[in-house]
């Protein structure tokens, strides 16, 4: 009886991460998705496609906005409860915006679809901390990691064929019975997880913290896109950084009670992973504009064939779970991190030497290796941030966590962005009329950006989440 109980835990806990990753994967593809779906949005609402980008801005902000409530939110009224009502905000969104007739309708719907989703991956990523045990961590953060990965790098080509093929209110229609799903399952096999705080809300921290994140990712968002002028990027970014800084008086005056304490900065290895790993994150979120774009205009490919090729990233990203937990026995997880970041590099530098005339089928295993590089690090990095925060912070730090990646993932776009004007200007053309010549430098520099990172993981205590990888303790789990 014993033993069939045990396994009945231990595959109710193998279910948590699975039930996480399904939201996880749409929110990731809708973040990516809209792009390749504006022309026809823009035929069908009959507005401007430079307007219909409100669509795309406006569930960004809504996004960052009400991203530092949600660690708040979920020791306030329990993380299952708030990732169901997120899942739940998010679908009913979803079916609006699918539905909506006009401009102004859509970007209401989208500001509603981005406070759902800015609880939903904070939350889930805090559920998984809560419930999952030692010995499953590093299975739990690979289902958590590859989802949004994948749903980055698939969401243009998902884009592209709803739209090509049925129309682009699908794109938002899809939503729903995952949504539903998500939600079914949650309750039935997410255990209640709620911290006993009554604390009361920072008012003006969560203010100010969403006038900067707000001010830096939109303006961060703008670079190189000619939404708006240059000196109205520089304003929406001078605005971001200024309320930081306010806030970062605001917390020493209240730290007790601050939505976000900078304190726990103070704690190393969140430090090495969350500002460390940045140059990693960076790389990661460039991909969605540079590899399309280099498969079009350097490589010759239509934007079905170039949307396939990003899809073998996909697979690589899918291909790191036979390896992954094998390896952080074998070797750990700083030794894990070391070389899948040089292999990364090496291999996004690498993307910089494809022409015409590679093989499409050397690309694809390219992209599948450097899928797996990828994921390698960035699930080492999931699992290790939060392994020496304190419970009672665990809500607050994956907040502070998902802000950062998102800066994170924003300043990849907008870096790419200045790469390839750079490069543009270099060879005496405007960065409007992109050329072949213009991609290889940029991947090269991206490459050799992400080496950076080395000297945080370097830091690493060489047993760091050894317990992650080598627990054998009987999972347990609140009913």
């Amino acid at each position: 009886m014993g033993a069939v109980t045990s396994r009945s835990v231990r595959s109710k806990i193998q279910l948590i991460p699975m039930i996480i990753a399904v939201p996880m994967f749409l929110q990731a593809v809708d973040t990516s998705v809209l792009g390749t779906a504006l022309p026809s949005m823009a035929i069908s609402l009959r507005a401007e496609i430079l307007h219909l980008n409100m669509a795309v801005t406006s569930y960004l902000l809504s996004l960052t906005v009400f991203l530092p409530a949600s660690g708040w939110m979920a020791d306030r009224w329990g993380a299952r409860r708030i990732f169901c009502w997120a899942i739940g905000i998010f679908s009913l969104a979803s079916a609006l915006c699918g539905l909506a007739t006009s401009l102004e309708q859509i970007v209401a719907f989208r500001i509603l679809q981005g406070l759902g989703g800015a609880m939903m991956m904070p939350v889930g990523r805090l559920i998984l901390l809560r419930s999952v045990p030692p010995a499953q961590m590093v299975a739990a953060m690979t289902w958590f990691t590859i989802p949004g990965a994948a749903g980055r790098v698939s969401g243009p080509l998902i884009g592209g064929i709803l739209a090509t093929f049925t129309s682009w209110r699908w794109i938002f229609y899809l939503n729903i019975p995952f949504g539903l799903l998500g939600i079914l399952l949650s309750l039935k096999y997410v255990p209640p997880i709620k911290e006993d705080v009554d604390e009361k809300f920072d008012i003006s921290g969560f203010l100010l913290m969403g006038l900067s994140l707000a001010g830096i990712i939109c303006g961060l968002e703008t670079v190189g896109r000619n939404f708006v002028s240059v000196s109205v990027t520089w304003a929406m970014i001078g605005v971001g950084f200024l309320s930081f800084a306010a806030y970062v008086i605001h917390n020493r005056r209240d730290a007790t009670n601050a939505i976000i304490p900078l304190g726990i900065f103070k704690i190393k290895t969140f430090s090495l992973m969350t500002l460390g790993g940045m140059p990693v994150r960076i790389a990661v979120g460039s991909t969605p504009i540079l590899i399309p774009l280099w498969m079009q205009i350097g490589c010759g490919m239509s934007p079905v064939e170039s949307g396939l090729m990003g899809a073998a990233l996909s697979a690589g990203l899918f291909g790191v779970r036979m390896v992954m937990e094998r390896s952080a026995k074998a070797i750990g997880f700083r030794s894990i991190m070391l070389t899948s970041t040089v292999l990364m590099a090496g291999m996004f530098a690498g993307y910089g030497l494809f022409t015409k005339q590679t093989s499409h089928w050397i690309m694809f295993v390219i992209f599948c290796l450097s899928g797996i590089f990828q994921s390698m690090t960035m699930i080492s990095i999931n699992t290790l941030t939060f392994t020496d925060v304190p419970k009672h912070f665990s809500g607050k730090a994956t907040a502070l966590s998902t802000m950062l990646q998102q800066v994170s993932m924003s300043f990849g776009v907008a870096f790419a962005s200045l790469c390839m004007t750079f490069t543009a200007r270099f060879h005496g053309h405007s960065p409007q009329n992109l050329v072949t010549a213009d991609f290889p430098p940029t991947f090269f520099i991206m490459g050799a950006f992400t080496l950076v990172a080395l000297f945080s993981f370097g830091r690493l205590d060489r047993r760091k989440g050894r317990e992650f990888a080598q627990s054998k303790h009987e999972p347990q789990i609140e009913e």
